[in-house]
């Protein structure tokens, strides 16, 4: 690199940034002067931060993109800052310290010192709390140090407020993969997937490869147990020419597991043999693979190749000594061959590489118990049940481990627990044992933890066979003397922690022979299912993703794919095109930085459309228009709230709910019961159905089946559980996750199942075959569904559980669609009867001015239940209102929270593991109480209509067997459409698709209605103004790109659009490509994603620019004496 003066060294460092990470290899031995120079300027810093004054060496070197972020205002406050930092720190040099703060971050980043460049972050954060989401590098930098220590939760969040800030920024498909990475670990497989599937789309420059995200891809399908597109996936992948050795191995490896594994891919012989062939070919290809060899060795076990297998697990062993699954199954390969002192040693290697192996303590405990050895096998057992993992690492972290083990282990934990207890009452009744009992066969825990490993076990040479122990100290974190024999648990027994008399124990063995036969049937393959959960999870745990680990998502996956980036040099990285993309992201950072309040006093909705555009000509057109709102103007990223700080009473935290009972027709007509619905969270109006003499048979079972027997109708399979519990019966305890499978049937096979369950409950008895008859041919459960539980590939759970546990399952046909005029007229026509505020049209209802069908918000959708059908935790698409009439002639008992709380609940979704948006929740209610959350619950009868306010949390499980109807209304008023702009807004940051188009909304508004209100009609102002002006600047950037817009309009009816690949919603200019023989719908910055130049996309307009001036302009305030709305 030659010698370098130090203002070059300045100017060097001063480029440098978060989004320098991945392509910058400062460990490479070629970028030492680089690196050195680095060094030099964190300790600079740091000293500059630990003197608090002004260092003339540092502030040059100050990241630009840093001071973009700030502006000043002298009333900056520092939340929870130290009081040294405060007085070290003047008002005039207070940018600068922060400024180092930040870019010392940067800098520790790049070092790999992930710790430290958190350290940094976080005090960057505490002094700008109120500006952070300007700084795009920061939020890019700290989610990355996240990722890297495995503090996912807060990773996830800023690389999703990121994205929203900042769809074009310059590392987006970085943070897109890791998005994919992490989600898919966490189970939220369908936004993983569009996550991996954004990241195929950028031009950037990147750290990976095509071939790695598609891989990835596949990975993600087989976790789902979508094992034909995984398949498909891994074949397209190997044949690529360009393949490496490395991905090749990997591709191998799946395909060879899950031959091994999965029944559906043919015949148990023939699977066994692609099996085999594939994970030699992984071997082959990549002969340091002791994961491969590993499963060699599980593949050669279970056809019985004894030899074979032991021969793979030993040389995995020489690969990887610090594997405790392949110590597990070499255990039980000793243990099948009657070896019993050999099992014993493989079982107590894995258990001290991972004190946490359940399946090796199992084993150990089968073991001991199959040669008499009681007090040892209860201590193995308890050992099993334990949960050491947890205090070793994050919940999120094991989460789909622990999942995985449930899933592994249904009726297991219960069978240990059985185990365990017989146990303790053998040992509790023993003989104290005496100097004739026999010699035990094996040695106590205590004893064999501290023997050397056999020379038959361990062949290799002896000082491989010295440094084995060592590496598993060095490897196990809590390596130490084995868990002591819990004598607490046994506080009843006088007998002292030593082996029982041996005529006694034959007695106990035999007592207890026809249980122990089968659990040790059962138990003696744990190690071949448990084991799995990092196979299936995360197969290769310890392997690397080309260089390192494909599936190790959690490794970095940057440095060392591409050989070329260790060579880089950072004068090279400021010609490139990386660099052209850093010097564009700046931009945006200085556009949502430093006139950020030239903005807010540029854009006004006192403007007209003239002065809008005029004031639009002024901003730069170099770069595409940065992400817009339709918040107010430099808003925050939106997030969950926070709960109201007031501490509640036992008596406030079950309110009565709010009720009113209708008389007659002019009572549901009253202003008055309107008002009422919408002043609480919640309401019951009950009678409705008498006081309007509602004919609630049109929507019975026997009339559905009269006029549309063949109507689709979606099922849920679900547990049947009382409706304030939830339990996991495989670990006898109280979760939120609510197991909700779909599928599909009709009306008439509903009917009948409907009417079967209900003569069955009359006879107490419950001939589950006879109520599956009339679900033949529908019973394939979808596992696309978003709302299914914890993970989607749970789907061949429900059969073991039937079957094992025997819980009883219930079937819910829901999402019954009754839009339909043709086929359901009398039924719409009779719901002409309600009160103008309650109908499913409604000149005074926001979402009828939708102008076109969304399908159970403005239409009608019908549910039928038996006891115990759960519709489980939600808030309504965008926070609508809802309306929900019970037809009966069972009940249903609600559950609901204020919309003040939801915050609360998600974060208890959260801490759950549940996703809030996604997942299938049915909430702890104590668990809301310890939070200090509010929650209504009340009986809906036949007849009964609730109203569900906007925001408002809420839960449902049918008491009997009903009937329901609902759908959701809009009211305009300034507090619903804040609450739907508001999710809108979230939704995006989420990555997920808002169903209703509040913008298209918007504009409808403005054109259909007059707004006396001035909160809403300031609320749909700023949204015509944020819209306005995007499209005026979107086109002003498409032009200067030399692409024509062609003017396409709008059909009646139409629906709104969304783009094709991040699902958000786009107004009024559509960038439209072919894929697939399909015109596709995409936004600006997934067009510029698949071509920078928009080349071979073409830009359709649907309204005239006149047209959107014309109702911009005219729409006003209107002032008049009545109510902002009319009925």
């Amino acid at each position: 690199m030659g010698q370098i003066s130090l203002d070059e060294d300045d100017c060097l460092v001063r480029e440098l940034d978060s989004r320098y990470y991945g392509f910058l290899d400062l460990s490479n031995q070629k970028n030492a002067e680089i690196r050195n120079l680095v060094q030099q300027t964190v300790t600079k810093l740091q000293n500059y931060i630990a003197n608090g004054h002004q260092n003339n060496a540092v502030t040059n070197v100050y990241d630009s993109s840093s001071r973009t972020d700030q502006k000043d205002d002298g009333d900056t406050k520092h939340l929870d800052t130290e009081t040294k930092e405060k007085a070290l720190v003047s008002v005039g040099d207070d940018e600068n310290y922060v400024n180092a703060l930040c870019k010392l971050g940067h800098l520790h980043l790049l070092l790999g010192e992930y710790s430290e460049a958190l350290s940094a972050y976080q005090k960057y954060l505490r002094f700008r709390e109120n500006s952070y989401w300007t700084n795009h590098t920061f939020m890019y930098g700290i989610g990355v140090a996240y990722f890297k220590l495995r503090c996912f939760k807060w990773a996830i969040k800023s690389f999703q407020e990121l994205l929203y800030l900042s769809p074009n920024f310059t590392c987006a498909n970085e943070v897109h993969l890791r998005l994919g990475l992490m989600l898919k670990h966490c189970g939220e497989y369908h936004i993983a997937l569009k996550h991996l599937q954004l990241a195929l789309l950028y031009t950037y420059p990147s750290t990976f490869s095509e071939l790695q995200v598609k891989f990835q891809i596949a990975h993600l399908y087989e976790t789902q147990n979508k094992h034909k597109a995984a398949k498909d996936g891994y074949e397209f992948l190997l044949k690529e020419k360009n393949i490496s050795l490395e991905l090749k191995a990997d591709v191998y490896r799946q395909l060879g597991w899950m031959y091994h594994c999965v029944e559906c891919l043919g015949e148990k012989k023939e699977r066994e043999t692609y099996a085999l062939n594939f994970l030699q070919k992984s071997i082959e290809a990549d002969p340091k693979s002791g994961q491969s060899l590993y499963l060699l060795g599980r593949c050669y076990a279970g056809i019985n190749k004894v030899h074979d297998a032991f021969l793979a697990y030993r040389n995995s062993v020489e690969k990887s000594e610090g594997n405790a699954d392949t110590w597990c199954s070499i255990g039980v390969l000793y243990q099948q061959q009657n070896q019993p002192t050999d099992a014993l040693q493989a079982y107590i290697c894995a258990v001290q590489l991972d004190k946490d192996h359940k399946a090796a303590w199992t084993n150990l405990g089968i073991l001991y118990e199959s040669c008499g050895q009681l007090r040892d096998a209860y201590a193995c057992y308890l050992n099993a049940t334990k949960q050491i993992s947890f205090q070793k690492t994050s919940s999120l972290f094991r989460r789909k481990q622990v999942i995985r083990m449930k899933k592994d282990s249904i009726g297991l934990s219960k069978g240990l627990t059985q185990r365990i207890k017989f146990l303790e009452v053998q040992l509790s009744q023993a003989p104290l044992p005496s100097i004739t009992s026999k010699r035990r066969t094996l040695c106590s825990i205590e004893e064999a933890w501290n023997l050397p490993i056999s020379l038959e076990m361990n062949s290799r040479q002896q000082q491989t066979a010295q440094m084995l122990p060592r590496q598993m100290a060095k490897q196990s974190p809590v390596q130490g003397p084995p868990p002591p024999y819990p004598h607490s648990q046994l506080s009843q027994s006088p007998i002292p922690a030593k082996r029982i008399k041996e005529d006694g124990q034959q007695e106990l063995v035999q007592h207890n022979n026809q249980t122990a036969t089968q659990l040790n049937s059962n138990l003696m393959n744990i190690s071949e299912t448990l084991s799995q959960r990092n196979l299936i999870a995360m197969p290769g745990e310890n392997k690397k993703i080309s260089e390192q680990s494909v599936v190790d998502t959690f490794d970095d996956i940057s440095n060392d794919i591409y050989k070329q980036n260790e060579t880089i040099k950072l004068e090279r990285l400021s010609q490139d095109a990386i660099s052209n993309n850093l010097t564009e992201d700046s931009k945006h950072n200085e556009y949502n930085g430093d006139t950020s309040s030239d903005l807010t006093t540029s854009f006004k909705i006192q403007m007209d459309s003239k002065q809008l555009m005029s004031s639009v000509k002024l901003l730069p057109i170099d770069e595409p228009p940065v992400h817009f709102t339709i918040l107010q103007v430099n808003a925050p990223p939106p997030s969950p709230p926070d709960c109201p700080p007031q501490k509640l009473t036992r008596d406030q935290l079950l309110p009565p709910t709010p009720s009113v009972h209708l008389e007659n027709k002019k009572n549901a007509f009253s202003p008055q019961l309107q008002e009422f619905c919408l002043k609480h969270p919640i309401a019951v109006v009950r009678g409705l159905a008498g006081a309007l003499k509602l004919d609630l048979g049109l929507f019975s079972t026997k009339t559905l089946v009269e006029a549309n027997p063949e109507h689709s109708v979606e099922v849920r399979t679900q547990v049947h559980q009382s409706p304030d519990e939830n339990w996991d019966t495989s670990q006898g305890k109280r979760v939120w996750a609510c197991i909700s499978h779909r599928s599909h049937t009709t009306i008439a096979k509903y009917a009948q199942y409907q009417a079967s369950s209900f003569q069955d409950s009359l006879k107490l008895v419950l001939p589950q075959d006879e109520s599956d008859k009339g679900f033949q041919g529908s019973q394939a459960m979808s596992d696309s569904d978003s709302k299914d539980s914890v993970s989607n590939s749970t789907n061949i759970v429900l059969k073991r559980k039937k079957n094992k546990i025997n819980s009883k399952m219930l079937r819910f046909g829901t999402n019954v669609d009754l839009s339909d005029e043709r086929k359901w007229k009398p039924q719409l026509t009779e719901l002409q009867k309600l009160p103008a505020f309650a109908r499913v049209i409604s000149a005074a209802n926001m979402l009828s001015h939708v102008g076109h069908v969304i399908l159970g918000m403005n239409t009608v959708q019908l549910y039928m239940k038996v006891p115990g059908s759960r519709t489980p935790g939600h808030q309504e698409n965008n926070n609508f209102c809802s309306i929900n009439i019970n037809i009966g002639p069972g009940d249903c008992e609600w559950f609901a929270v204020p919309d003040a709380y939801w915050g609360g609940v998600h974060n208890l979704c959260e801490k759950n593991n549940i996703s809030y948006l996604h997942g299938s929740w049915w909430p702890v209610l104590e668990d809301l109480y310890k939070e200090n959350i509010p929650v209504y619950r009340f009986i809906q009868k036949p007849g009964d209509l609730v109203w569900v306010n906007a925001g408002c949390v809420h839960w449902v499980q049918s008491v009997g067997w009903c009937n329901n109807i609902a759908w959701n209304v809009g009211p305009l008023t300034a507090r619903q459409y804040s609450l739907a702009i508001e999710r809108y807004e979230w939704n995006k940051v989420q990555a997920f698709k808002s169903i209703v188009p509040m913008v298209h909304l918007s504009w409808n508004l403005a054109r259909n209605i007059k707004v006396s209100d001035t909160k809403l009609f300031e609320l749909i102002k700023m949204c015509l103004l944020q819209t306005l002006k995007n499209v005026l600047h979107i086109q002003e950037y498409v032009k200067s790109k030399g692409v024509e817009i062609r003017f396409n309009g709008r059909g009646k009816n139409e629906a709104s659009h969304y783009c094709g690949q991040c699902e958000v919603e786009v107004f009024n200019v559509l960038f439209v490509k072919e894929q697939e023989k399909r015109h596709v719908v995409h936004c600006l910055s997934c067009a510029l994603k698949m071509s920078p130049s928009l080349q071979g996309i073409v830009c359709l307009e649907e309204y005239r620019l006149s047209e959107l001036q014309h109702v911009y302009d005219s729409f006003s305030l209107h002032r008049t004496q009545g109510l902002a709305y009319t009925q």
